[in-house]
């Protein structure tokens, strides 16, 4: 199954080498495109001048906090709290417990032609999950290669915002190992096969969100892309199930969201497997700004002490049935 996707840069309907030189950066992204990847709160982050994030936490169903009258400062050694890309400042318990959580989490799964393993994008990872995000819009909207620098700058400014809030928000990368030889063997090489972005309450929600607007306190999936050459291999399938899974460790509220745009079938029909139902639509005058008609959609995820996945609350394994 191809990966679910919906890109929301926008781009404008003038020829990129008709704009004026000070504003293709920001024309470029003005038209709502969509195939694979599903990044829509990056022209959002894009007509902001600077950013502001004022990070914390207030629910956790990850492993029991540190007594209430310590604070923990980044000299901690949790590899997360050396991010280079993350604000210098001091942590709550509770942030401090997710990080640390949100360190060892993974799902693994056995596909059919390989392994996946989803786990936390790690600070030496940026710039090549900046290269996937980048090279499938590219890919997409037609564009010319003169325009991957450009690409590249706003996706890494976007994903630096998105990191300095973590524990609140994450992005997932999925790498896989495929199977080679008769007795199917697994390749040597694991590569990036794709990526997802899960938010986890308000803390963690865009500033600026696309239409429909979800709830702000609710868990948000978006900005899932598979690269190319590995899709049809329901990778996309298990980023979003990888997605929901830490949800369920992360946050006590159980209605997820997501956007589908309504131009693409295949997302939503994975979207709608996988028990996601449509709770509004973009009305026609989002035509007027450039902008494809979207879904929102909503599914309420099963209790912890109901859903058998849920109940290893670290690392999470699977078998693809034949």
């Amino acid at each position: 199954m191809a990966a679910a996707a919906s890109i929301s840069f926008s781009l404008s309907s003038d020829p990129p080498h008709l704009l004026h030189p000070h504003l293709r950066a920001h024309q470029l992204f003005h038209q709502t495109a969509h195939l694979h990847t599903q990044l829509s709160t990056l022209p959002n982050f894009i007509s902001r001048s600077h950013i502001k994030v004022k990070p914390s936490f207030s629910h956790s169903s990850s492993p029991p906090p540190l007594p209430p009258s310590t604070s923990i400062a980044e000299e901690t050694s949790v590899p997360f709290l050396d991010d280079p890309f993350r604000p210098r400042r001091f942590l709550t318990n509770d942030e401090f417990e997710k990080l640390r959580f949100l360190e060892g989490y993974s799902y693994t799964q056995e596909l059919k032609s390989g392994r996946l393993i989803v786990r936390v994008m790690r600070a030496e990872e940026m710039d090549e999950t900046v290269g996937l995000l980048a090279e499938s819009f590219a890919d997409s909207m037609l564009l010319p290669e003169t325009y991957l620098a450009v690409l590249r700058y706003l996706v890494k400014q976007y994903l630096i915002e998105r990191r300095s809030v973590m524990p609140h928000a994450v992005t997932l990368l999925g790498f896989y190992r495929g199977r080679t030889g008769d007795e199917g063997e697994e390749a040597e090489e694991e590569v990036l096969a794709g990526t997802v972005e899960v938010s986890f309450n308000k803390k963690g929600f865009s500033a600026s969100p696309p239409t429909p607007t979800p709830p702000r306190n609710s868990p948000y999936i978006c900005n899932m892309t598979v690269k190319e050459q590995l899709r049809r291999r329901r990778i996309g399938w298990h980023l979003l199930k990888a997605g929901e899974e830490l949800i369920s460790q992360m946050s006590s509220s159980r209605e997820v969201y997501l956007h589908c745009r309504m131009i693409d079938t295949g997302p939503f029909h994975m979207y709608t497997k996988a028990g996601y139902r449509v709770v509004k639509t973009d009305l026609f005058l989002v035509l007027l700004m450039f902008q494809r008609r979207k879904h929102l959609m909503s599914k309420e995820l099963p209790s912890p002490e109901l859903d058998d996945s849920s109940t290893c609350h670290v690392k999470v394994h699977g078998v693809e049935e034949s």
